[in-house]
């Protein structure tokens, strides 16, 4: 068994250079009161997709490429959560182009890049979460509903193509992790009138890790330092230290108390803040 950190490392000295400047520039635009999201995010995703039409007169182009032109644009799309009687639109508002511009940069050749996509997603994630912590790590094609819903703590890390459902809430603590194709939902429909839906909180503790495609349902507490196999899909709230698996999850083994007590420190993050 081998004890392997992650590594560092480099992108070219040039390419390192552009990549600070670019993401000082948004930071620095999104700290602007007066920005104007929806025009940054139609700005760069019209630089990312189609630079060469970005001044261009409309009507000389084909109908196809306006309506490509259109969807850069977040005021001329329309996404599923819009249509949730819940929405608090006030709310929601502010947070819609941060939500697209996300979406379709991690579309985009740039996603793939974990050096600038991780960056760049820590850039946007203060402005679309209730709360964020430090060196929150995001690799791509993570989804949200709301986003004004979440509460991510310090050294979390969410991974490909994770689901966060945060229509009645969801709280990440501290170092913990979520792996690939994972859900992790905080509503539920009624089994006789899917009009009618619960939202409880759903609560993920410290240190826990939730791996690949399993479900965690409405209103469960993950609690600290637990694991969530893989495929399982929890319906129930856990225990501190304790392994579940299988449909629905159950515990079937808690990490040994001496190896808790013996696990190595921190290591450096190659990726952290700063």
């Amino acid at each position: 068994m081998s004890f392997l950190p992650l590594r560092a490392v480099s992108v070219s000295e040039g390419a390192a250079s552009q990549y600070d400047e670019w993401l000082s520039w948004l930071a620095e635009t999104l700290s602007d009161p007066d920005c104007d999201r929806n025009e940054l995010c139609r700005h760069i995703l019209t630089d990312l997709y189609y630079p060469k039409l970005a001044g261009a007169d409309l009507s000389s182009l084909s109908k196809t490429q306006q309506i490509a032109l259109l969807q850069m644009d977040p005021r001329n799309v329309t996404l599923e959560p819009e249509y949730y009687g819940e929405l608090d639109v006030e709310q929601y508002t502010p947070r819609k182009p941060l939500l697209w511009l996300w979406e379709m940069f991690d579309r985009s050749p740039l996603g793939e890049n974990i050096e600038l996509g991780i960056r760049f997603r820590r850039v946007l994630a203060p402005y679309v979460f209730a709360r964020c912590g430090k060196n929150f790590k995001a690799f791509t094609h993570v989804r949200f509903s709301f986003g004004y819903n979440l509460e991510v703590g310090d050294n979390v890390v969410i991974h490909r193509h994770v689901l966060l459902d945060d229509r009645g809430g969801i709280e990440i603590g501290d170092g913990s992790s979520v792996s690939d194709f994972a859900n992790v939902y905080s509503h539920s429909h009624n089994i006789v009138d899917g009009r009618i839906i619960y939202r409880p909180k759903t609560v993920i503790g410290k240190g826990v890790r939730i791996t690949y495609h399993a479900t965690i349902l409405a209103g469960t507490h993950v609690a600290d330092d637990s694991m969530i196999g893989t495929s399982a899909v929890l319906t129930k709230s856990t225990e501190p230290h304790w392994v579940y698996v299988g449909v629905p999850a159950r515990k079937v083994k808690e990490k040994p108390a001496d190896e808790r007590e013996a696990k190595a420190g921190p290591t450096g993050d190659p990726m952290a803040d700063g």
